[in-house]
């Protein structure tokens, strides 16, 4: 490929993503900011602006590895999650903003000045962050089975100056103290069964599995969070599970039958079941 402009790259790049991408043009920018190292307002300053043949060859890889499925996120290594930009790696899923109104229900809910929180299997720390950067003054732990993904998530908490949060390595509860007592229990768990085909569609070919399969239809993980959970929270402390769209009247049998109150389903921006919330009262 020879050098060219900017202008011309992202018309190339667009249509050859085209039947590959719902963001064809948007992927193009990302890859073209990411390889020349300049924010998406100097492409619309600079449209005329002609890469290094050096650059563009390397346009050209990263829009190879676009058109053949890789997420973007993985390619540019990052993703704006709450206004956040976030590291990410092959380690950990992508965030997603369906993922947000956890954290906005969670900010809506629960607007005290001391709070004690904990995020299950936290991946990139997406949520714990996210509501650090809202609530500097909560006390949150932050874990994940994975040691690729704790490390990735200190690194983003460093990264942000949110280092207040307390990131390690656990299994569910395993490492977590036995006489810690939360406010908040939150979770974006395994969720999907391992026979459905969205697995093999889209970024989720790319993601790791842990972080996406589970047993019993998808519920294996939703069940030991939820019974392990009544030995962490405080009284009148809420668990929040974010789960498939399919799977709220499953997931709010599991609470039922473990004696949780108050129990709701959310939809997500798509106007799908994705959140559901429940009470630990005794």
């Amino acid at each position: 490929m020879s050098t060219m402009t900017i202008a011309k790259l992202i018309t190339f790049g667009e249509q050859l993503l085209l039947p590959h991408s719902d963001s064809a043009k948007l992927d193009t920018e990302l890859l073209i900011c990411f390889v020349i190292d300049k924010s998406p307002s100097f492409l619309l300053t600079w449209p005329e602006h002609k890469l290094s043949i050096e650059q563009t060859q390397h346009f050209a890889d990263l829009l190879s590895r676009r058109f053949q499925g890789e997420p973007i996120a993985y390619i540019v290594k990052l993703r704006e999650f709450w206004s956040l930009p976030l590291q990410v790696s092959p380690a950990t899923l992508i965030p997603r903003p369906d993922t947000e109104v956890l954290v906005e229900l969670v900010l809506s809910h629960h607007d005290f000045a001391s709070l004690n929180c904990l995020d299950l299997g936290t991946g990139t720390g997406a949520i714990a962050l996210a509501l650090a950067s809202e609530r500097p003054q909560w006390i949150i732990e932050a874990v994940d089975y994975s040691h690729d993904a704790v490390a990735l998530a200190i690194s983003n908490a460093n990264n942000l100056n949110l280092s207040q949060v307390n990131i390690y390595q656990s299994d569910w509860f395993n490492e977590v103290s036995s006489d810690k007592r939360f406010d908040i229990i939150v979770s974006n768990p395994p969720y999907i069964d391992e026979h459905d085909h969205h697995l093999n569609e889209g970024d989720v070919r790319y993601e790791p599995k842990s972080a996406l399969v589970a047993a019993d239809n998808g519920l294996a993980d939703i069940k030991i969070i939820a019974s392990q959970a009544l030995n962490f929270l405080k009284p009148g402390g809420f668990l929040y599970i974010e789960h498939g769209f399919e799977q709220s009247i499953a997931v709010q049998k599991v609470l039922a039958d473990l004696a949780y109150s108050e129990i709701e389903t959310i939809k997500d921006y798509s106007n799908n079941d994705r959140i559901t919330r429940a009470c630990y009262s005794i």
